[in-house]
């Protein structure tokens, strides 16, 4: 490896008034305590970019054990990564230390070779080469080799104020460009979430992947299959809810990674690109154009959207005799139990998206007490916008969704007056007028059904 490019404050520009107190009280501290310690990651790259970083990694070389004695307000965590949270108030400073590449080669101080046990050499791979456990501590130049992109192996000190740049990194940032150090394919291998990192913060910042980064992504795609569906929970919160989803989105299809994700999505949009896709997309820029003000969102209403054309696919392999209430409550289930094993949503998630589907076929009963209660019903503001999407992008629902948003925001004379010119539906499910009900709720089933055949 190249010696470190070492940048003074004048080059670089980083002040410190842009850190955060916390984190200025770990570098001090280890300082002070003889150690080495950095800001290293997306926090250089953010401060050289001019943004604010959302938080601030630190990498050292003391132990974990060494971090925890010099800070009585921290704990270890982690099994795979064993780092330290330095916790100030709401604000948590993660430490790690130095790692070393999986097979190094560990002696004393007095260069004699140290077994596994006397270097705490703890890494295991699987048999496609992921890591699976990894606490091999090394130096500062082993570390810069175990992290993912150039532009995130950048490392601050308060030390002289210098930044050391090993692999340029300052290259890559003003070329906005991603790259991979190491060989792409083999740091997939290790670990197939870094494709997904590699989407994020293309995304995110609008870089470029370099070509020998990006070429072996579509050929690894399929790793991520190996990868717990909790973590890749917490990834598509990541992916989807920082702002920038439309663009993510549109790489992920680009490199045929959404299909790790949403499998039965992917293959419902290939199906039926038009109207699913602009859906999709329509809900995305309304997710980003929400945050860009400053609003707060939850996954909910973006999982009711990914998943609809999942839905959609699955209702028209439901038996027609079926009630569509009960149809949509099988095929949901089914596209739940199918998609937790790819991204374990939570019930506290799935639930709620489950309403909002329900309310779709409850919108279509505009009766008396019926209507009313639905107006009362906890998810109703979402569902009138799910509805709202679904119009946007090509359905036929202007007046329904007009009736319902009348309704919402009229009084109880104005109320009683719509209810009154919309045509009678029975309650009673077992008459003719329930069937006929029946039937006109099933145009939902239908409208699917037509769009498939066109």
């Amino acid at each position: 490896m190249q010696h470190a490019r070492i940048l003074s404050r004048s080059e670089h520009g980083i002040s410190r008034q842009s850190i955060s107190p916390g984190c200025l009280k770990v570098l001090y501290g280890l300082i002070d305590a003889g150690y080495d310690a950095y800001i290293v990651g997306g926090g250089v790259r953010d401060l050289l970019l001019g943004l604010q970083p959302k938080d601030f990694d630190i990498a050292t070389n003391a132990t974990p054990e060494q971090v925890r004695a010099v800070f009585r307000n921290s704990r270890i965590i982690g099994r795979r990564f064993r780092i330290v949270h330095v916790h100030f108030g709401k604000e948590i400073i993660e430490v790690s230390t130095f790692r070393a590449l999986a097979d190094a080669t560990f002696t004393s101080a007095d260069d004699e070779p140290l077994s596994r046990e006397e270097a705490q050499f703890d890494a295991v791979r699987s048999a496609s080469g992921m890591i699976l456990r990894d606490n091999v501590y090394g130096t500062i130049e082993e570390d810069v080799q175990r992290r993912d992109f150039t532009v995130n192996a950048l490392y601050y000190t308060v030390r002289n104020f210098v930044v050391h740049d090993y692999v340029d990194g300052l290259a890559d940032i003003d070329r906005r460009c991603l790259r991979m150090i190491g060989d792409a394919e083999q740091r997939y291998r290790e670990d197939p979430v870094r494709m997904l990192r590699a989407i994020r913060l293309a995304a995110k910042l609008d870089f470029s992947i370099a070509a020998t980064t990006e070429e072996p992504i579509r050929r690894c795609a399929p790793l991520l299959a190996s990868i717990p569906p909790a973590r890749l929970f917490d990834e598509f919160l990541k992916l989807f809810l920082a702002g920038h989803s439309l663009s993510t989105y549109r790489l992920l299809q680009e490199q045929r990674l959404f299909a790790q994700l949403f499998p039965a999505t992917a293959t419902a949009l290939q199906r039926e690109p038009g109207q699913l896709h602009a859906m999709l997309e329509l809900a995305l820029a309304n997710t980003d154009a929400r945050l860009a003000e400053g609003k707060s969102i939850t996954p909910v209403f973006l999982l009711a959207v990914l998943l609809w054309p999942a839905l959609e696919a699955e209702l028209r392999r439901q038996p027609a005799h079926l009630p569509p209430y009960q149809a949509q409550q099988i095929a949901a289930q089914r596209v739940f139990d199918d998609e937790v094993g790819r991204i374990a949503i939570p019930k506290r998630f799935s639930f709620p998206v489950r309403e909002i589907w329900e309310l779709q076929l409850g919108f279509l009963e505009r009766r008396g007490r019926r209507a009313e209660a639905l107006l009362a019903h906890k998810r109703f503001r979402a569902a009138i916008d799910f509805l709202m999407l679904r119009e946007q992008s090509g359905e036929p629902l202007q007046e329904l969704r007009t009736w319902w948003q009348s309704f919402a925001e009229a009084d109880a004379t104005v109320r009683a007056s719509l209810l009154q010119a919309t045509p009678s539906t029975p309650a009673t499910p077992g008459s003719k007028r329930g069937k006929s009900r029946r039937r006109r709720v099933n145009s939902v089933q239908s409208q699917v059904m037509e769009r498939s055949e066109q």
